[in-house]
């Protein structure tokens, strides 16, 4: 099976993709008249290709990748939280973002590697994934290792958003994803699809860096009492590089260059139609994020308080009720804090504020030291 090698297919545009996609998956149903319970498990009982020995290397890489997470967060990111003193809030999450941030940094530059720096042309020519492709084909072991490094980490990542991460709006969403990704992962491995499955990661990793790097540089702006305006800056300019490459990479790439090669260049590839259920399935959360983004980019123009747009902002205003009634926070402060909170703020709000030292900056009701 699979195309010889030749000129590099240009990549199409999204009418195109939608036209060519649809017809080809409609001519696919038709011609599949056996189609079922039966032909589904001959399929994969012929081409299915995965060992106990992986099997027992995921799951025990999986279980080494929570140690090594719980062993950074105690020995390195929670005092690294309490020396720079952060808000008790901010210093209860920053080791997520932290542990998450070296990962897809770690993961990103491998799959950089492999995409642009050997023999794979598998980014500039997407079709190429499928060529010369063959049931049970021998797994490449830099792509093999790449496999085992993210199969496990998403192992590890659907209990750790259940167990280890704060809890969000979007969790069950996130669930829901890792389970999507680790069954594209392991599908992909076992089928021999492991070259799109690269692309993949590749496409996605990159914009949970910028997310990490960006929760991090919000989490530090405010620490030990002061306001610093260099971690302001880089969390602004990792939002907006965020808001751009998620497009890019997400919506624009991975619709364009892996659903075409996967509906379009191969449709006789087995288990056709589930494979590209899953990567349509990636592609409707991706674009179901993107309406938080969207979100936190209004948020940013109204000039609110930036901030994850996923967090329960009702559990934030209890907290800051709950405050204000136990005499914790003075009247004037509370009600600069409610307003800033809900997007009524004015500039007569700070016409009360005359004493205060013009080198503050007022941050959630609280006046800290600024910083460069």
């Amino acid at each position: 099976m699979g195309a010889e090698t030749g000129d590099v297919e240009p990549m199409p545009g999204y009418l195109e993709l939608i036209s060519r996609a649809s017809s080809v998956i409609l001519k696919s149903w038709r011609d599949c008249s056996d189609c079922g319970l039966e032909l589904t498990t001959r399929t994969l009982l012929d081409h299915a290709y995965i060992t106990w020995t992986e099997i027992a290397l995921f799951f025990f890489c999986a279980f080494l990748w929570t140690q090594i997470r719980r062993g950074l967060t105690e020995c390195l990111f929670k005092p690294l939280a309490r020396w720079c003193r952060l808000l008790p809030k901010d210093g209860a999450k920053m080791p997520e973002s932290a542990w998450k941030l070296v990962f897809y940094t770690m993961s990103w530059c491998y799959s950089t590697y492999l995409l642009f720096f050997t023999s794979y042309p598998f980014f500039h020519d997407p079709p190429s994934v499928f060529y010369n492709w063959k049931s049970g084909m021998p797994v490449p072991i830099d792509i093999a290792i790449a496999y085992l490094i993210q199969g496990s980490f998403y192992g590890h990542s659907i209990y750790a958003t259940v167990y280890m991460d704060a809890w969000r709006k979007d969790s069950a969403v996130m669930v829901v994803h890792h389970i999507i990704t680790l069954a594209l992962i392991c599908f992909s491995y076992a089928f021999r699809y492991h070259n799109v499955g690269i692309l993949v990661l590749f496409l996605h990793d990159i914009n949970d860096i910028q997310l990490e790097f960006t929760k991090l540089n919000v989490y530090l702006k405010s620490r030990g009492g002061g306001y610093f305006l260099l971690n302001d800056l880089l969390a602004n300019m990792g939002s907006v590089s965020f808001s751009i490459t998620w497009f890019w990479f997400r919506l624009y790439w991975f619709p364009l260059k892996v659903l075409y090669a996967t509906c379009v260049s191969v449709p006789n590839i087995p288990f056709y139609f589930f494979f590209n259920t899953l990567l349509l399935v990636l592609l409707l959360m991706n674009i179901y994020w993107f309406l938080f983004i969207v979100l936190f980019v209004v948020k940013v123009l109204k000039m609110k308080e930036v901030n994850d747009v996923r967090e329960y902002e009702e559990e934030e205003g209890a907290k800051a009720a709950a405050a204000a009634a136990a005499g914790l926070l003075k009247k004037p402060l509370a009600a600069a804090a409610v307003a800033r909170n809900h997007g009524d703020h004015h500039p007569d709000d700070d016409a009360g504020h005359h004493n205060t030292d013009e080198r503050k900056h007022a941050q959630n009701g609280i006046a800290k030291e600024k910083h460069l």
